[in-house]
């Protein structure tokens, strides 16, 4: 069974190995429920959506949101997120299970997704590896500029998608082929080798490698019994 599980990321480590030291990234798996379901009929595609994540107040809530959450009788809850379900008949309804998701976990490779730490606004030569102009004679104070960015009179214009100074990061982001170092049940944490995007305390979303011949369709997802 593949596995998608949403996580929040707690910061980075290292685990030693022998005479090896292993960088690590620890993920806390954060408890959910099962929010709503979308279907082949109604939706083009067959989803699951859970909620997740502590609120600290209630009334940050959305009015709406909240009153959705009070009619399918769960505690509101910081994320919503969506997982795919692949399969070509039309998904019914869904039951819990007891069933470990830590179990087979270890040694297992990931994709991890997340939003980048954002850095606001970024010179040309910080946010698309620049060069910068000649710091010599004749350059006056514009070593770091991105230089010529238009055109004769023919267009006489920027084209769009040009490479310029802007706002940089906070953008989704996906890390492949990531190893499950170590788990730690009682914890709810894992250690994921190498780093994974976003800042601490950020959500991301883990997946089974795509590349590592997981692409099979899934019925279990996070302690979940999907029913077609």
């Amino acid at each position: 069974m593949r596995i998608s599980l949403l996580g929040k990321k707690i910061g980075m480590t290292q685990i030693k190995s022998g005479s090896n030291t292993i960088p690590v990234t620890l993920v806390e798996i954060v408890d959910h429920d099962v929010f709503g379901l979308k279907t082949l009929e109604k939706d083009g595609y067959n989803a699951i959506i859970f909620s997740a994540g502590d609120i600290k107040k209630e009334k940050n809530t959305a009015k709406p949101l909240l009153v959705q959450f009070k009619k399918l009788d769960l505690q509101p809850k910081e994320r919503l997120f969506e997982v795919r379900v692949e399969s070509r008949n039309t998904l019914k309804s869904f039951e819990k299970t007891n069933n470990d998701i830590f179990d087979g976990l270890e040694e297992r490779f990931v994709d991890v997704s997340g939003i980048t730490i954002g850095k606001g606004f970024a010179g040309a030569m910080k946010r698309w590896n620049f060069a910068g102009l000649e710091a010599s004679h004749g350059v006056s104070v514009s070593h770091r500029s991105h230089g010529s960015t238009g055109q004769r009179q023919d267009p006489g214009r920027v084209f769009k998608g040009k490479k310029m100074a802007g706002h940089l990061g906070e953008t989704s982001n996906t890390v492949q082929n990531l190893q499950i170092i170590s788990v730690d049940k009682e914890l709810k944490v894992i250690a994921v080798r190498g780093a994974i995007p976003g800042h601490k305390n950020s959500y991301v979303f883990i997946n089974d490698s795509i590349k590592m011949g997981r692409l099979e369709s899934f019925t279990r997802v996070n302690n979940i019994n999907l029913i077609f």
